[in-house]
């Protein structure tokens, strides 16, 4: 997404299964008159996954519905609420025994930026000419390629990627537990990007790849947004 000093929030958004995979359990959800963005990833199998997935999208939705109050308890809230909704379903329905969902959610106000994130989803910032990931992958091998242990491509073909140790609606939470919900705010620039993806996009294109797509923009959010996709696929389309 981006924007200038005279026009609204440009923005695209895409989700595709890839080549491996019948079913898509990555959900999006876009209010770009709100300056709401979420991008979610659901974990469990085939029905489970789908399913954490569009309880998270439903439940954030509904309580960012009240745009008063403090945005960082908003966005607590908000993603507590969605995690305890998916815990209690799962406990009531075999099927969904197990289900999750890593995610993250941007809500842009003015200038300013807050996200809130749990999981291996991730933002981009894309400005400059640099590309700069400004969430961190809650996962083992996250973690050691954010201390500089692993490259970027050595993280993305390690065997142990897809593992995570924050998700939400594995486990009941409070908006406020610790190692739960990660907050980040920053300045966003009138020629900046943004780019909100899973795993689907960061496991199989490099930043440095995404730069040079994103690069190319032309006033076509969705034209890049598809790209991207296809970028995905041409490596493989794992996820």
């Amino acid at each position: 997404m981006t924007r200038t000093a005279t026009e609204k929030w440009r923005c695209g958004a895409a989700t595709d299964p890839g080549r491996m995979r019948a079913e898509n359990q990555d959900r999006v959800y876009v209010d770009d008159e709100r300056g709401i963005f979420l991008v979610v990833d659901g974990l469990g199998g085939h029905a489970a996954g789908e399913k954490a997935a569009e309880l998270a999208c439903e439940a954030i939705d509904a309580e960012l519905t009240n745009d008063t109050g403090d945005i960082k308890d908003r966005i607590r809230s908000a993603i507590a609420s969605a995690n305890n909704r998916i815990c209690d379903l799962a406990a009531e329905n075999e099927a969904w025994r197990g289900m999750a969902c890593v995610l993250t959610l941007a809500i842009m106000q003015d200038d300013k930026v807050t996200v809130g994130h749990v999981g291996d989803s991730r933002l981009y910032l894309i400005w400059n000419g640099s590309v700069r990931k400004l969430t961190s992958d809650h996962s083992p091998v996250g973690e050691r390629e954010d201390r500089g242990e692993l490259t970027e491509q050595e993280a993305m073909t390690h065997p142990r990627r897809h593992e995570v140790f924050r998700n939400v609606g594995s486990q009941r939470h409070e908006p406020g537990d610790e190692d739960f919900i990660e907050l980040k705010e920053f300045q966003f620039k009138k020629d900046a990007a943004m780019l909100l993806c899973s795993d689907g996009l960061s496991d199989q294109v490099t930043s440095g790849e995404i730069g040079s797509i994103v690069e190319f923009y032309d006033g076509d959010p969705e034209k890049t947004v598809h790209e991207l996709v296809e970028a995905a696929n041409r490596a493989g389309g794992k996820r």
